[in-house]
């Protein structure tokens, strides 16, 4: 009986669920399903959850077709349905607005930030052109690439 069970559950099973340009195991669940898209955290995802009325511990691969189109709806633009201290772009450069990115846009404006930077020759943009640590790290032991630095010896001479 519940092997029958099981095998019923199992045909609307989807092994694989594409929101947001990104493929979801269908097996994590609802939380951890959507923090795999690239700019939704842990509570990000349960915000938006919420909002789209889905249970966090259910896998994803159980969605409904309805439930994707809800999630699908609320992911072109989360900023909506998140309050302003949960969303990762506060009062945009360019908007002033409270956005939340998600995918390739929170890729093109995270270097689009970079090159501003570069571009205003900040400090943190001289750093990222020198491919140097930014963010206060030293630099004297760690982060050291490239040929061995260190004392080297000097050939003996024969008399």
């Amino acid at each position: 009986m519940a092997d029958k069970k099981s095998k019923e559950e199992n045909k609307d099973f989807k092994y694989i669920v594409r929101l947001a340009n990104t493929d979801i195991d269908g097996n994590k669940t609802a939380v951890y399903g959507l923090m795999e898209i690239k700019g939704i955290g842990r509570r990000a995802a349960e915000i938006l959850l919420i909002a789209a009325n889905i249970p966090k511990t259910k896998k994803v691969g159980e969605f409904t077709d309805e439930e994707i189109e809800r999630l699908k709806n609320i992911l072109n633009n989360p900023g909506e349905y998140m309050p302003s201290w949960a969303v990762n772009r506060k009062r945009d450069v360019y908007t002033g607005k409270n956005i939340h990115l998600i995918s390739s846009d929170w890729d093109l404006s995270v270097k689009n930030d970079i090159d501003l930077m570069k571009k205003i020759r900040c400090y943190r943009g001289i750093r990222h052109e020198r491919g140097l640590p930014v963010r206060g790290q030293k630099t004297r032991s760690n982060g050291r690439v490239g040929l061995t630095v260190g004392v080297t010896k000097k050939k003996e001479v024969k008399t």
